[in-house]
């Protein structure tokens, strides 16, 4: 099992947000992966991982590209055993391009609290260093950091 589990009341389902931000925050492609039931089915972009082992694979290739990578996400609404939230994040590439991206996905877990479906829609942008809004250092987003309404994003 892999609480909070559904049905989620709006302090759980803003648990299960921040445990997601914190997992992928973390930047390891095989715990993350172990977040998703094992035929989870994924629509990120224009790629459809379907699996742990897949999504891995996917996080591994988005890691490698999306450096010193920073994400905030917010609870936007839930039901039963769905979620939908909204996020940002920060990253630079190989040449040192900074990029914010901004997207909304909706999630359906399963019984045991495993996501099963993450459908996911995102822009990013270039934006300057100094325009950078998540300077924490690496890792999970510190308790007192703005979140994504406070940074007016």
């Amino acid at each position: 099992m892999r609480p909070p589990l559904p049905p989620f009341t709006r302090e759980s389902a803003i648990e299960k947000v921040r445990l997601a931000e914190d997992g992928w925050n973390g930047r390891d492609p095989a715990k993350v992966a172990l977040a998703y039931t094992s035929d989870s089915n994924w629509r990120n972009r224009a790629e459809f991982p379907h699996g742990r082992k897949e999504i891995e694979e996917f996080l591994t290739r988005k890691w490698a590209k999306e450096l010193n990578y920073r994400l905030i996400k917010e609870l936007w609404a839930f039901d039963g055993n769905r979620i939908a939230v909204r996020y940002a994040y920060e990253y630079h590439d190989d040449s040192g391009n900074w990029f914010r991206a901004y997207g909304n996905e909706n999630w359906e877990f399963d019984i045991d609290g495993y996501m099963a479906e993450r459908h996911a829609s995102i822009n990013e942008h270039p934006i300057a260093e100094e325009d950078r809004k998540f300077r924490w250092l690496l890792g999970r987003r510190p308790d007192d950091h703005p979140g994504l309404s406070d940074l007016g994003l």
